[in-house]
């Protein structure tokens, strides 16, 4: 998918603009323009938008291109502002805090059923497992952290009216990480699974996925738990596809093979528990078909009579004269039904607890150091019939409507007014109120607390008890503001909206109380994996009021609120634009209902009004110190001192915060975004040092051993050069970090092994300049043409010529003598190419050809060479041949190239001893390194060409010493320079460039008197140098000249041609 219009592209700032990304900076503050730039923005498909730190975010009901890695790469490590609103910069955000900070942050993601949430939700945790490293434990815990979302949605999510693929469980899922930031644990809270789904169903609904996913019996119509509400398949998943996702997730959690049977087993079970039917016969119960009871009885490994006995009886407990008995009690059909349905749900419920006790003990950790918690719950829910399961997760919505008005509005605005901060305080609706309607214990008792008092005096099914409900109801909260009552139910004013409840039921499902009769059953299993999901020992007293349902769901609610807390919010406020469940398609009435009772009209005006950025002075020291010499490591006097300090430092305006009491207080984002960019600029300067520092070390550890490996390809096998065999290996000869028309072609931090320019030669044995980069993904030949058409035209640009996969890469030839001439062999044609950095190169190649191929790379040593289609035009033969000197002499004649070169050291050289050349490598070793330069003499006595046109030459530059603090220049003629190089003057005749006779003749000797040789050390270049600045001077390979003086940053001082003047240490060796 692309946005509207391919020439649009949605990081660039140039776009077109939709709307605002921070709704504080609209120009007026109303729910229509609220409603209108969500509207404006979704319809262009940005679905994210700011309100300050929130992240407000539109359902788009369609796959949105931008969650891949290239979007991973771009928000990581990157401020708020720079990228447009994204989940990922909130995960970013949080992450960055949890480390910087030391605080355990959370993101509280709401809104109504369908708008999003889980979806969010796993974005979140995608994102993190991206980001953060660690090895192969660490690795382990991703993948479980992963695979929990599809099994628990797999059991816990189920088709509703308003979603096709809604969480009917609450969870809140925390990711614990070490000190390092890597995910190292974890830990899932579950709640308020709706049970009651598994027996009964609402049209156009489905019970829990799982339950229809590949249990190969019969057609999901033959169930009874499934055929009530007509619907079997849900729009855009994949059963088959989906239940192998389950299965994999049970496998990379731990569970075993034979537990995980056990568990469609009990699925299965279930299923056909719920076609046992039952008659009247007389006054009592009966089954209706016995041979019912036969599957499902097998399934669950229990004896079939025993099963028909619990769900048409039950022991009762009777005192007489202080004596106790037992009596089998005989129910009748809807008390029969109504056991059967209890079995079910126990069954299903507990087999969730299961999988979700079965994830934590795969991620658990023994110690908390820093998490980041992800609460994922039900949206806010208005059917056209509402009963006790919609209470409870209305509940739990108002309360975390509650913990956003404590922490963003009530408690913003409090906190102004006690740290003496001016303030004109924002009227706004406390929720509280519903709350304490809710869950009150006295004065005047809540909802909930007059349910259970109703309860506790129920037995059995307790007739009538919904209405002694409504009764007692009316009684206690009658007279409240949001609350009313009708016939058969009630009304709350929740936050969202007003909700009718329908009081049948209610008292049932919050009694909540599975017979023992049951219990007894499911402990006789043959499977020990079933009876150890029934633990209860029934042999102990029975005291107190049991548990219900509302109380356990109101514990709960309170301790997720506490947990929460004790965080650092951050929130997702996610809006569902229809009812239709279609892309493009917006409710303007039900978008401006969300806007209002989500509050975001209050959240701007409080926003705008207040101040960005809030922190405790000591915290604010502890995370800016780094700014000043003075604050780090720690600031000597007072606190609020100290802060003043830091603020000046960065010379922000009076105007952007303010003192408070205990606190700074800092206006806008833009100036928050000033100090965090400072803090960065500090961080990247160490890093950089001890970066460097680090790598002098790796390399002084690891430089025998790589140069000895390299040796070996070649040892017996080829002559070597004198120059290169105790050369120091550098990798990045081109300077990739400061090219970025080369890096283009290049993933953001694909690594670079080897970067240089080669010498390609085609079929007619024409030599071709080609950058050549080999990284961990292949080896790319970029080189470059003139653009033909458009608004370049005429301009040089790079291209990607080819790319070279490691698995298509056969073997690699090379002669025997000293050339640098190599072919890669490779399956479509093959490409001879010419490097002096080719052992280097080969080493390397060689590594990560067997890191994917699991191979050796095969490497042939032979004078001479026939391929069959080399580039498409037939047969080509390559001959390498004795001759004279150290450069090659290249003749093509036809289809044949014959090579000529002198002697090279003998093949079983290995290293030189310490002679000038080895003390050279060793002085440069830990110098910044310059690279070879771009005009250089070619082996065949031609002159090398650069690696750009002129025209934009004066753009690439490459590390180098530096010095006096200014970038390292390039070894590249001034712009608008035609020189050509100087060739060794053995070779002039093949030089159609050189320009000798424009250089002054030397002036020695002049007068018939000989000038005295001067005294001191000389150096030869083994580079060309052409001089950027007036205080550098320029050499030919194999010039030599006085070497004035030695520098340890790597710039020395000589003296060529009564000239002195700088010039890079490396680029010579003393003689």
């Amino acid at each position: 998918l692309a946005f509207k219009g391919a020439k649009y592209h949605w990081q660039s700032q140039n776009v077109k603009q939709s709307g605002v990304d921070d709704m504080v900076l609209l120009s007026k503050i109303t729910e229509d323009a609220i409603v209108e730039n969500l509207k404006k923005r979704y319809m262009d498909d940005y679905i994210f938008t700011y309100i300050g730190p929130v992240l407000i975010s539109v359902n788009p009901f369609k796959q949105m291109p931008y969650f891949t890695e290239r979007e991973i790469e771009l928000y990581q490590g990157a401020a708020q502002y720079e990228n447009p609103p994204h989940i990922y910069a909130l995960t970013d955000n949080m992450y960055r805090n949890m480390m910087i900070d030391g605080e355990n942050q959370c993101v509280i993601i709401s809104g109504e059923s369908g708008a999003g949430k889980t979806v969010a939700a796993k974005y979140i945790m995608g994102y993190i497992s991206k980001v953060s490293g660690g090895g192969s434990k660490v690795q382990h815990v991703k993948d479980i952290i992963l695979q929990s979302n599809p099994l628990l949605e797999a059991f816990g999510n189920a088709k509703t009216v308003r979603n096709n693929n809604s969480s009917r469980f609450g969870k809140y899922f925390e990711i614990q990480f070490s000190r390092g930031g890597e995910p190292d644990g974890g830990k899932i809270s579950n709640f308020l699974l709706e049970k009651s789904r598994v027996v009964s169903q609402n049209e156009k609904t489905s019970t829990d996925r799982q339950q229809k996913e590949g249990l190969g019996i019969m057609t999901p119509d033959y169930y009874y738990y499934l055929n009530q509400s007509g619907t079997y398949k849900v729009d855009g998943t994949n059963d088959s596809k989906d239940f192998q996702e389950t299965m994999e997730a049970m496998q990379v959690i731990g569970i075993p093979g034979d537990i995980q049977t056990q568990v469609l087993q009990i699925v299965a079970g279930i299923l056909h528990l719920g076609n046992i039917s039952f008659i009247e016969a007389g006054n009592y119960g009966q089954v209706e078909s016995t041979d019912l009871l036969a599957f499902p009885a097998y399934l669950l490994g229990i004896d079939p009579n025993r099963l028909q006995d619990k769900l048409t009886s039950r022991k009762m407990d009777s005192k007489w004269g202080g004596k106790s008995e037992s009596i089998n009690v005989t129910l009748n059909q809807e008390q029969a039904t109504y056991t059967r349905d209890a079995l079910a749900k126990a069954l299903y419920a507990r087999l969730f607890d299961y999988l979700v006790e079965s994830i934590n003990k795969a991620i658990q950790k023994p110690h908390e150091e820093f998490s980041i918690g992800v609460l994922d719950i039900y949206g806010f829910e208005i059917f056209k019939r509402n009963g006790f399961e919609q209470f409870c997760i209305n509940f739990v919505n108002e309360k975390l409507q509650q913990i956003f008005i404590e922490l963003t509005l009530k408690a913003e605005q409090e906190e102004y007014v006690q740290e003496g901060i001016k303030w004109t305080p924002i009227e706004y609706f406390n929720n509280k109120i519903v709350c304490d309607l809710i869950e009150n214990k006295l004065n005047p008792p809540g909802i909930m607390s007059v349910l259970d008092d109703v309860c506790a005096t129920m037995h059995a099914k307790g007739e009538g008890a919904d209405g002694t409900l409504l009764q007692k109801l009316q009684a206690a909260v009658g007279t409240h503001e949001h609350f009313n009552s009708w016939n058969s139910g009630f009304n709350i004013h929740h936050y969202a909206g007003k909700v009718s409840y329908d009081i049948n039921g209610f008292c049932e499902r919050n009694r909540d109380v599975l017979f023992p009769d049951l219990i007894e059953l499911m402990q006789s299993s043959e499977y020990d994996f079933i009876r150890s999901l029934f633990p209860e020992n029934l042999n102990t007293d029975k005291k107190g009021r049991p548990t219900t349902a509302s109380s356990k769901i109101k514990r709960q609610a309170n301790e997720l609120v506490n947990t929460l807390m004790k965080c650092t919010p951050h929130y997702i406020r996610c809006i569902k634009p229809n009812e239709t469940k279609r892309p493009k398609d917006w409710e303007e009435s039900r978008a401006r209902h969300q806007v209002e009772y989500l509050g975001l009209r209050e959240n701007i005006r409080v926003r705008r009004a207040g101040f960005a950025y809030r922190r405790a002075f000591n915290k604010f020291l502890m995370r800016y110190a780094i700014l000043t010499a003075e604050t780090w490591p720690c600031w000597r006097g007072p606190e609020q001192q100290g802060v003043l300090h830091l603020l000046r430092s960065v010379n922000m305006d009076n105007d952007q915060y303010q003192m408070g009491r205990t606190k700074v207080f800092v206006k806008n984002p833009e100036s928050l975004f000033l100090l965090e960019e400072m803090r960065e600029r500090k961080f990247d300067t160490f890093a950089r040092i001890i970066q460097k520092s680090w790598r002098r070390f790796i390399a002084r550890k690891k430089y025998e051993q790589m140069r000895e490996e390299a040796s070996d390809i070649l040892y017996n096998s080829k002559e070597r050069r004198k120059n290169s065999i105790n050369r120091n290996f550098v990798g990045d000869y081109l300077g990739l970090e400061q090219r970025p028309e080369l890096r283009q072609f290049l993933s953001k931090r694909e690594r670079i092994d080897f970067a240089d320019s080669v010498n390609k030669f085609d079929r007619r044995f024409k030599s071709i300049k080609r950058d050549m980069i080999l990284t961990p993904k292949g080896i790319y030949l970029i080189g470059r043409e003139k653009v033909k058409k458009g608004p370049e035209k005429g301009q040089i640009k790079e291209v990607l010529k080819r790319k070279l996969e490691f698995g298509s890469i056969s073997s690699v030839s090379l002669s025997t003598r000293q050339d640098d001439f190599f072919i890669l062999h490779e399956t479509q044609y093959d490409s001879l190419l010419e490097s002096n950095f080719k052992t280097e190169f080969l080493s390397l190649l060689s590594k990560r050809y067997e890191e994917v191929n699991k191979r050796k790379l095969t490497i042939s040593f032979t004078d001479r060479v026939k391929k069959e289609g080399w580039g498409g035009g037939g047969s080509r033969v390559v001959m390498v041949q004795r001759g004279q000197g150290d450069l090659a002499q290249l003749k093509p004649a036809g289809k044949t190239l014959t090579i000529t070169v002198g002697d090279g050291l003998p093949k079983s050289s290995s290293k030189l001893e310490r002679n000038d050349t080895a003390q050279y490598v060793v002085q440069v070793l830990f110098l910044p390194f310059f690279p070879p330069p771009l005009f250089s003499a070619h082996q065949n006595g031609a002159a090398k060409f650069s690696r750009a046109p002129p025209q934009q030459q004066s753009e690439i530059t490459y590390s180098a010493p530096n010095k006096h603090g200014r970038p390292p220049s390039t070894a590249l003629p001034k712009l608008g320079s035609q020189r050509a190089p100087r060739a060794p003057a053995q070779n002039n005749q093949y030089n159609q460039g050189n320009l000798d006779f424009l250089n002054v003749p030397d002036q020695e000797g002049m007068g018939g008197m000989i000038t005295p040789r001067p005294q001191g050390p000389r150096c030869r270049a083994i580079y060309q140098y052409i001089g950027q600045d007036t205080d550098e001077i320029s050499f030919e390979v194999n010039d030599v000249f006085d070497l004035v003086k030695e520098d340890p940053s790597g710039w020395w001082t000589g003296r060529i041609r009564g000239r002195e003047g700088l010039f890079p240490g490396n680029y010579v060796e003393k003689i």
